[in-house]
């Protein structure tokens, strides 16, 4: 840290050094926390999806958002709407397993707007229809739970983790 207690980077950005919990939430200085995602990796798409469905598995919906933004900061700007809107469902997944049932529900419609321009196509075999569809489905139980009851019972992030890349029939 610097004098003025912030955290920065090497480059002098400030930076938040406390550990983090597997939904990205901080933890006190010197508290065991999760591995932090690298920021800024180019990855191609096939190791973007696979390392985003690996954090999705092991209910770490916030690191996958972190992946996916990787990608829709570096790839073809055809492709940006793909990688935010994957983006925003990973970072509604995680609102909804904080207990932030309002955040959780606009990011998860929020996504799904965005990947609707990809309806009906598997860009890198990624079940666009299906996420579209999985997304506004959480949303609806998310939003009519309502906050109150998200806070006492949160979204398990891990049992509504999506699969990104469903088997084709």
């Amino acid at each position: 840290m610097e004098e003025t207690g912030r955290d920065r980077d090497i480059e002098g950005r400030a930076r938040n050094a406390r550990p983090r919990d597997g939904l990205g939430r901080p933890l006190p200085y010197g508290a065991p926390g999760v591995e932090r995602q690298p920021e800024g990796v180019v990855r191609t798409p096939e190791e973007t999806v696979r390392e985003a469905q690996r954090l999705l598995d092991a209910g770490m919906p916030f690191h996958a958002h972190e992946v996916f933004e990787d990608a829709w900061k570096s790839g073809p700007v055809a492709e940006r709407e793909l990688w935010r809107g994957l983006a925003q469902l990973a970072v509604g997944l995680t609102h909804a397993a904080r207990g932030n049932a309002t955040g959780g529900a606009r990011l998860l419609r929020r996504g799904a707007t965005a990947l609707a321009e990809f309806a009906g196509v598997r860009p890198y075999g990624i079940g666009v229809d299906g996420l579209i569809g999985w997304a506004r489905e959480l949303a609806g139980r998310v939003e009519a739970a309502g906050d109150e009851a998200l806070r006492g019972k949160p979204v398990d992030a891990i049992a509504e983790a999506p699969c990104l890349r469903p088997p084709t029939r």
